[in-house]
């Protein structure tokens, strides 16, 4: 049987650019990649050595996606999830739904500027 990971997720969002900042502070990452896609339009990786997020645009996307439709969250690890809150509440964004699962990481959701929902854990 095959094993893998995610490698990538290829998000559409209206200011591609404002959304790699927000995960370049949140998790560390850099941007990889830049230029057009061959779509059209253009896109942003953003990530580490072996996973990213593609932030997609063109000018047919307008943001303000419905929860759960198609996609329910994305889930994102930090090492210090106040300090990764405090990135959020930065940005003009509001976390909610904090809590702790058993056997003990913590989390707490938040919405980007286009609705896209994201979870934020940590195992610390």
């Amino acid at each position: 049987m095959p094993i893998g990971t995610i490698e990538h997720a290829n998000l559409s969002v209206t200011n591609p650019e404002r959304s790699s900042r927000l995960f370049q502070s949140l998790l560390g990452w850099k941007e990889r990649w830049r230029g057009p896609s061959a779509m059209g339009g253009e896109t942003i990786h953003v990530g580490n050595a072996h996973s990213y997020l593609s932030l997609y645009t063109n000018e047919e996307v307008a943001g303000g996606y419905a929860k759960g439709q198609p996609l329910n969250h994305v889930g994102m690890q930090v090492d210090d999830l106040d300090a990764a809150e405090k990135v959020i509440v930065d940005a003009g964004l509001k976390p909610f739904s904090h809590s702790t699962y058993d056997p003990g990481p913590r989390s707490f959701y938040f919405f980007d500027w286009d609705g896209i929902e994201f979870e934020v854990v940590s195992y610390e």
